[in-house]
């Protein structure tokens, strides 16, 4: 499946060993909406990711890549130690200069 090449970074950390969130996919003013909370910045968003990877071991497998409004829509089946695993959510990634600039996680 092609996705634009921050999103791959992003999906590819999602798979890999480890708790390091891939900062070079993001801008350094993207923010992250993921369970209601607002995650602005670097800092925040390697504190989100981090706390998210421990707590729900999880990792997302793309299923579907479209455009929508400006926005590139990814489905994805996310498996880990969460109530309803596996699960299908819909991250909504925005770009801007080739890296993301928002990302918004959802059923």
């Amino acid at each position: 499946m092609r996705m634009p090449e921050p999103l791959q970074t992003y999906f590819d950390a999602d798979r890999a060993v480890g708790n390091a969130a891939p900062l070079t996919a993001f801008a350094s003013d993207a923010i992250v909406k993921d369970e209601g909370k607002l995650h602005a910045g670097h800092d925040a968003i390697a504190a989100w990711w981090q706390t998210a990877k421990a707590q729900y071991r999880h990792r997302a497998e793309p299923c579907e890549v479209r455009e929508e409004r400006g926005a590139i829509i990814v489905r994805a089946r996310v498996t880990g130690e969460f109530p309803g695993s596996p699960a299908l959510l819909t991250f909504a990634f925005q770009l801007e200069s080739g890296r993301i600039k928002a990302l918004e996680i959802g059923a």
